[in-house]
């Protein structure tokens, strides 16, 4: 396994900037936020480390030889919008950008491009994996032919009441995968698995890393508090950050020990990413960066 960092924790450095940080507090590689520039939809969102806008030979060339003069690669590249958002015109818009992150990943030889898979939140399951099949095959194509690897990230995306009920990305549990993957039987579709999304569903973790283990093809590392006594006070239909918040690894509930154990029992030698989103390491670069490092040192015990 390789330890990474997630860049969009860090939207004030520039490209060059956030690889000197990573080679300078010895991370071997980053994942590399390449949303469109333009105002931020969310929270962690609208994060340009690499303007795909921008994106040619030449321009992959220089990104190449920076990133190798760091020591510091490539795990892949992310940009997290909902593919599968009502309004036609914003989805296809998401879909376009998707696709130049796809091409850009191939110019820069890199692997894999991790992502939502999308969902309107008002339509039931059924509607919504109607609109999954009209939609993703194509992009998996496309992804098959530039020789990439799509990792979808696992979150629910149901944090704000835009998202209410269903949330914006249908990628949410085992059964789940288990029919997107019979419905695109794709070696370059697969997971960007992270257990904190588990924490608040209340869903085991351990067990589907076993399943899916062909399927993981990248790793966010980010933890997760759940409060019994907020969820007593507020139920099962109260928007989950009510009764949760995201903590840096070791503040919250994972068990890392069992984590890394299952990931080493399966053999997965990809990156693991450190993912911050803790609101209480966030008002200043230098909070940040303790954020950074602490989760860096302790992760350590696991992964170097």
């Amino acid at each position: 396994m390789k330890l990474g960092l997630n860049s969009a924790i860090l939207p004030e450095l520039s490209f060059e900037e956030v690889f000197d940080f990573a080679s300078d507090n010895k991370f071997k590689q980053l994942e590399v936020m390449c949303w469109p520039q333009g105002k931020a939809e969310r929270r962690y969102a609208g994060i340009t480390h690499i303007d795909m806008n921008e994106m040619n030979r030449d321009k992959a060339k220089y990104i190449k030889d920076y990133t190798a003069k760091t020591g510091v690669s490539i795990s892949a590249l992310g940009y997290f919008p909902n593919p599968l958002d009502p309004d036609m015109k914003k989805r296809q818009y998401y879909i376009d950008h998707l696709k130049k992150v796809i091409n850009g990943a191939s110019l820069l030889d890199v692997d894999t491009v991790t992502t939502f898979i999308g969902r309107d939140p008002k339509k039931n399951y059924s509607d919504s994996f109607a609109d999954f099949e009209n939609t993703w095959p194509d992009i998996i194509k496309f992804a098959e032919d530039n020789k990439v690897k799509i990792g979808i990230e696992i979150c629910p995306m149901y944090y704000s009441q835009d998202e209410w009920p269903g949330g914006k990305n249908l990628a949410a549990s085992p059964k789940i995968w288990r029919d997107m993957f019979s419905a695109i039987d794709s070696e370059n579709f697969g997971l960007n698995y992270d257990p904190s999304h588990f924490i608040w569903q209340r869903m085991d973790y351990i067990k589907p890393i076993y399943e899916f283990k062909d399927k993981i093809f990248h790793c966010h590392i980010k933890d997760a508090k759940f409060f019994q006594d907020k969820y007593d006070d507020v139920g099962f239909f109260a928007a989950p950050l009510e009764y949760h918040v995201p903590k840096i690894p070791g503040y919250g509930d994972v068990n890392w020990n069992d984590f890394f154990c299952a990931l080493s029992e399966i053999r997965y030698k990809g990156c693991v990413a450190i993912e911050i989103e803790d609101y209480t390491f966030e008002n200043t670069f230098e909070e940040k960066k303790q954020a950074i490092l602490q989760s860096k040192k302790f992760i350590e015990q696991w992964v170097l």
